[in-house]
């Protein structure tokens, strides 16, 4: 990257510390053969994976069951010019298995939409993509205030 350029590239792992920090992501995926982009509150598993906690009657479940999808999360400054951008592409499933739902059950938040019956959602993270904006660098030959 040309430091120039504003931003730089963040590795798979930095970007999963990051991801992880974040309360909300946007999960993008097909529905009726359009793009739509939802925001979801989530968590990251062990092993990177995410996952959302959602109405098992949602039209989301049966939307992205074994689809693949993206996945964003950010945290952004506006007056700073500064943050960072994670996008995460891979296939989402339902958990099936009751241990894993159990597990699941204590350690993923609950949806901040009423779901009487919860289904949790897991997505494999196949690519990790991220950037870091650089703030207090100058944006067409303007400086930014620090």
């Amino acid at each position: 990257m040309d430091p120039n350029d504003g931003y730089r590239e963040l590795g798979r792992q930095e970007c999963l510390r990051l991801m992880a920090k974040a309360p909300i992501g946007r999960i993008v995926y097909t529905r009726r053969a359009l793009p739509a982009v939802l925001p979801v509150n989530f968590a990251l598993d062990g092993d990177g994976a995410i996952v959302l906690r959602t109405s098992a009657a949602s039209e989301l479940v049966r939307a992205i069951e074994g689809a693949v999808v993206a996945f964003e999360t950010d945290d952004v400054d506006a007056a700073r010019h500064s943050g960072w951008s994670v996008v995460v592409t891979g296939t989402a499933t339902a958990v099936t298995d009751p241990d894993e739902r159990g597990r699941l059950a204590r350690t993923v938040p609950v949806s901040w939409v009423p779901a009487p019956q919860a289904v949790f959602v897991r997505i494999e993270p196949e690519l990790v993509t991220g950037r870091e904006l650089l703030g207090g660098r100058t944006l067409y030959g303007v400086d930014l205030p620090a």
